[in-house]
């Protein structure tokens, strides 16, 4: 991973931070996205320690505004000149529904529309180079749920776990449609279950105070386990030219079925780009 870049989002904790990591210990150049600075620096400060890297940096972004995403992908794209790796990994479950700067679900926002818009932001620069990958986190929750198009907002009902799972759903599907317009361009796009992971997202998840966080070792990994996942998808050299698939334990999966209708992905698709006016 020498003379590889890879930007991490969320990478000041859980998987995000053990996947950093694991790339600065391969060598890579790792861009982290944190919200904080001061938990960034923190995380990054440990990371050049365990590593032995010493090129590892902060970009300061809140994903959850579009505005700022935009400053970020500006801001890269001024301090580097290729990208190889991009990791979308930051997520969030709020136990009641809010509202981001936008006005959009705060999971919506971040937990799929914060994908979609960078992802699309930095697409220029990811095929400037030849063999970049794109890994989005998804979550084996995705199975059982559908796209609720008629209420993207959650305005007339909020279930924290139900619009995780949604969100989650809607990671598969935009890996799907990205993989296939991607098509020939050597830029890959893949996701996966990092499986059932000790994080604070997982405590939020199952409605537990963050100071219980302890309770979910007895049935959880650590976030080395779920990063090993996450690792191989950008790094392995067997992976080369694979796109759009779903992993579980490093092996191919099958994913819920409605993330396989394509019609549903498309939609998905144009949705979200009128939402980030990513085509204005």
């Amino acid at each position: 991973m020498h003379n590889r870049i890879c930007i991490v989002t969320g990478a000041n904790a859980g998987i995000g931070k053990a996947t950093a990591l694991g790339l600065a210990k391969m060598g890579a150049t790792v861009v982290m996205v944190c919200r904080s600075r001061e938990r960034g620096e923190v995380a990054m400060a440990e990371i050049k320690r365990k590593s032995g890297n010493r090129s590892v940096f902060l970009l300061l972004a809140d994903l959850s505004s579009q505005a700022s995403i935009r400053q970020l992908t500006a801001s890269f794209k001024t301090q580097y000149l290729a990208l190889h790796v991009l990791v979308n990994n930051a997520g969030v479950v709020p136990p009641k529904r809010t509202v981001t700067v936008d006005g959009f679900e705060t999971q919506f926002a971040v937990n799929h529309l914060a994908y979609f818009l960078l992802t699309n932001l930095l697409l220029d620069i990811l095929k400037a180079n030849a063999s970049a990958r794109i890994v989005n986190i998804a979550s084996e929750v995705h199975h059982g749920v559908s796209i609720p198009f008629n209420d993207l907002q959650s305005e007339k009902s909020y279930s924290p776990r139900k619009v995780y799972a949604q969100t989650k759903l809607a990671n598969v599907l935009f890996t799907y449609e990205l993989a296939r317009r991607l098509a020939g361009t050597g830029v890959t796009a893949n996701c996966l279950h990092p499986g059932v992971i000790v994080t604070n997202l997982l405590s939020d998840y199952m409605g537990l105070p963050r100071t219980l966080r302890s309770v979910t070792t007895a049935i959880a990994a650590g976030p080395e386990k779920g990063a090993q996942v996450c690792l191989y998808l950008a790094t392995s050299p067997e992976l080369e030219g694979v796109s759009g698939k779903y992993f579980v334990d490093s092996a191919t999966a099958r994913s819920s079925p409605e993330s396989y209708d394509a019609g549903v992905a498309r939609r998905l698709w144009e949705v979200s780009a009128k939402l980030t006016g990513l085509n204005e």
